[in-house]
């Protein structure tokens, strides 16, 4: 790692800009959790538009990958997650959100996506 790099990645990691680091296709992973019980809502990815996105409008914002485009959380359901913080681990790529969800945050309108535990071979539901 040359000194630069070097320099970038202790600015990064200690110091207070911002300066998130996308993946290879221009993303950082964001974990979804609910604000007043600390529940892990759901997992996505923002690129920069997203996460703009989201920073000026206080609503999650993501980046779809099935449909290779900006997605607005709730922008269809009205269950939008108004974000009350973000917080952004040690290296800059991934993020948490704080939200405070409108309705279900799964798709399939459980509360939340992480709505199954792993038990032996199979799937067994939970109460979320």
């Amino acid at each position: 790692m040359s000194s630069n790099d070097q320099n970038e990645q202790r600015v990064r990691e200690l110091g207070s800009a911002f300066m998130p680091k996308y993946d290879s296709a221009g993303l950082l992973s964001a974990v979804v959790q609910d604000a007043a019980t600390g529940d892990v809502l759901m997992v996505a990815f923002m690129d920069a538009e997203a996460l703009e996105a989201t920073r000026s409008t206080r609503e999650a914002h993501f980046h779809s990958r099935s449909r290779g485009t900006l997605w607005k959380k709730g922008e269809t359901s009205g269950n939008v997650l108004k974000v009350e913080e973000m917080l952004v681990d040690c290296d800059q790529d991934a993020l948490v959100l704080k939200v405070r969800p409108a309705g279900p945050a799964c798709h399939t309108g459980a509360r939340s996506c992480f709505y199954r535990r792993i038990d032996g071979d199979g799937l067994a539901k939970i109460d979320t």
